[in-house]
């Protein structure tokens, strides 16, 4: 199927994680958490919507042959722009997948390669491509006018949070050291398996999307609790488990907090998972 398999399971990924019920702070086909202005189907169109763009990521990654990998990423960050604006025409100005952009078309592409080049780790293919990504992105930041910072941007300034540039940097290792692990001690349904799998990721990450909302980076902490406690009642197979999810996701509404970072980090496992036949 060469890279016509590796697209499939980037556009499941995207399907598979806005399914996933009940995420706190985040989108699902029963709420649409502490996004009012978004919605599952809104999802569903944005991630079809970048099929062509997964398609030229894996055609990058399977045909580039220069040594220096770091061109492969400049490619794909064209490429990406591109993607960001078919998604914004999609939903109407709407961000409900840039996160992914960026990083699952760095996996896909990475993914496409390595099938060419089998000696080499996947970790060590994104952090080749990825060499000096957060000291070039990050350089000129204090000279910059602080009303035309990035969220991801703010944070390094004001936390020194690297953020998902720093995790794809260093190859991905929540994914890799934390979530996939979890993906695979992970039983019962699909959407059982994510849930506690999300929550794992919650439980070992700083997520720069919900330290945004929050204004304080106090509540990295606060959450880390709440996903101990979701293990502690059995996760996903109690129904206490569940029942303290849909109550966590009543507290993100009321105060707008969103994890929209432990969602694209989601998404990359499942991609994964995917690959590596871990969900069938």
């Amino acid at each position: 199927m060469g890279t016509a398999a590796i697209v499939k399971h980037a556009l499941q990924a995207l399907l598979y994680e806005v399914t996933v019920n009940p995420k706190p702070g985040l989108v699902d086909p029963l709420s649409p958490g502490p996004h009012p202005d978004m919605n599952a189907f809104m999802f569903i169109d944005s991630a079809l919507s970048l099929e062509p763009y997964f398609k030229t990521c894996a055609s990058v990654g399977a045909t580039y042959t220069a040594a220096d990998l770091t061109g492969l990423f400049q490619q794909l960050r064209e490429a990406g722009l591109q993607a960001e604006k078919t998604m914004f025409a999609t939903t109407n100005g709407v961000n409900t997948h840039k996160g992914a952009v960026f990083s699952l078309g760095i996996l896909v592409a990475a993914t496409a390669y390595q099938k060419q080049h089998a000696m080499q780790p996947l970790t060590t293919i994104v952090q080749t491509m990825l060499v000096g990504l957060t000291a070039n992105d990050f350089s000129d930041l204090a000279s910059k006018d602080p009303a035309i910072l990035t969220a991801g941007e703010r944070e390094y300034l004001t936390y020194g949070i690297k953020g998902i540039r720093g995790e794809a940097e260093a190859g991905y290792p929540t994914v890799m050291s934390v979530a996939l692990p979890a993906l695979r001690r992970s039983q019962g349904t699909i959407n059982q398996r994510l849930l506690d799998t999300l929550m794992a990721i919650v439980q070992a990450t700083v997520d720069t999307n919900l330290v945004k909302r929050a204004k304080n980076k106090h509540v990295v902490d606060w959450v880390h609790a709440q996903a101990q406690q979701y293990f502690k009642l059995g996760g996903s197979q109690t129904e206490a488990g569940m029942l303290f999810l849909r109550e966590l996701n009543q507290i993100f509404v009321t105060h707008n907090y969103s994890l929209g970072g432990s969602a694209d980090l989601l998404i990359l496992t499942i991609f994964m998972g995917l690959e590596m036949q871990l969900l069938n």
